[in-house]
C-alpha cells in the first residue's frame, strides 16, 4: 500500500517540478525577447533625425510635445485626429533643459529618510 501512495506522491512532485521548469523557461524566453525587441526599437529610434524630447499630457487624448528635428525644436499639439504646430525654436531660444531637472533624487531621498525615521520612532514608542 505504501508503494502505491509513495509512487503517486512522487509522480505529483515530478509533475510539479516539470511544470515549474517549463514555466521558468517560458518566463526567461519572454524576458529575452522583450529585451531584444526593446533594444532593436531603441536602435531604430537613435538612427532617426526626429527625436521626442518631452511631452505633457493635457487631457485623456491631448498632448503637447517638444520634438527635435535636426537643429530645430518644434512644439506641437497632439489631439485625437490632428497634430498642430505651436512654435518653432532654435537651440538658443530653448531654455536649458537640465535646469528643469532640478528635482534631485538626494533631496527626495533625504525627505523620505526623514519620514521613515519618524515612522520608526512612532513604532518604538
Amino acid at each position: 500500500m505504501y508503494t502505491i501512495i509513495g509512487s503517486s506522491g512522487l509522480d505529483n512532485v515530478v509533475q510539479l517540478l516539470v511544470v515549474l521548469v517549463i514555466f521558468v523557461f517560458v518566463l526567461v524566453i519572454t524576458i529575452l525577447t522583450t529585451r531584444f525587441i526593446g533594444g532593436y526599437q531603441k536602435m531604430q529610434m537613435n538612427n532617426r533625425n526626429i527625436r521626442m524630447i518631452e511631452s505633457l499630457r493635457l487631457s485623456n487624448n491631448k498632448y503637447i510635445g517638444l520634438l527635435e528635428v535636426g537643429e530645430v525644436f518644434l512644439v506641437v499639439g497632439v489631439g485625437k485626429d490632428e497634430i498642430t504646430p505651436i512654435a518653432k525654436l532654435t537651440k538658443e531660444e530653448l531654455p536649458d533643459l537640465k535646469e528643469y531637472e532640478s528635482v534631485s533624487s538626494p533631496n527626495m531621498k533625504e525627505g523620505f529618510q526623514d519620514i521613515l525615521d519618524k515612522v520608526k520612532r512612532k513604532k518604538t514608542k
